[in-house]
């Protein structure tokens, strides 16, 4: 597996824009990505990421506009993937090991279990309402798609594990999302499972991301 020394991951640079923080990141070139973004959302190429504090009760019912106005005003060019959440994305915690690097923004103010009762609609909410806890992750190779997706799933995991282990009364929230990038070229890793060569460097990092941020008392902007 190639070294991360080999590999120029994109720094992170925080932002203002109308007053609301923001983080973005513009790689060396297009890397491929799985995203839940709400803009840029799937499996591509991408040359940037944003992940950008709005405000408690954001309502908009536009949020792939709203990223894509600010792209704009950034003036980032090509294609791109974006975040929304409430967490002042200051708080944004990084952890890295073994070439692979994760930034996490954690809030857990409304945690939901993934398997709730059918019956129970007091933790319903509108699809484009903010994220609360989003990870954006970066690999030192070109990874298989398949293996990309597996990785969400890995991040998944290990982020309820850390939220279990703070006594945290769910598995996420409604709308977390997730991120992840390699080099679109050369040799693809296989596999992205927990146990897999980077499944399991990223699942610890994420786990020392989350639980970290856990420790802010009000992630909240303002």
């Amino acid at each position: 597996m190639t070294t991360s020394e080999t590999v120029r991951f994109p720094g992170t640079s925080t932002r203002t824009l109308r007053g609301q923080p923001l983080l973005a990141w513009e790689c060396p070139g297009e890397w491929l990505a799985v995203s839940s973004g709400s803009y840029g959302g799937g499996l591509g190429l991408r040359r940037w990421v944003l992940n950008a504090t709005v405000p408690s009760g954001y309502d908009r019912p536009d949020p792939a506009e709203h990223i894509a106005e600010m792209a704009g005003e950034l003036e980032l060019e090509g294609p791109g993937t974006g975040l929304l959440t409430a967490v002042d994305v200051r708080h944004e915690v990084t952890a890295a090991e073994s070439g692979v690097r994760a930034s996490v923004t954690t809030g857990v103010g409304y945690p939901i279990w993934a398997a709730h009762d059918a019956a129970d609609t007091s933790h319903l909410v509108r699809d484009h309402m903010p994220g609360t806890i989003n990870a954006v992750c970066f690999l030192p190779v070109r990874l298989s798609e398949s293996a990309l997706v597996n990785l969400v799933a890995t991040v998944a995991e290990a982020k309820a594990q850390a939220l279990s282990e703070a006594g945290v009364p769910g598995t996420g929230t409604c709308t977390d999302a997730t991120v992840l990038l390699c080099p679109p070229d050369g040799a693809p890793e296989p596999y992205g499972g927990p146990r897999s060569v980077l499944g399991a460097p990223l699942a610890r990092v994420i786990h020392r991301a989350v639980t970290e941020g856990l420790h802010v008392t009000d992630p909240r902007h303002g």
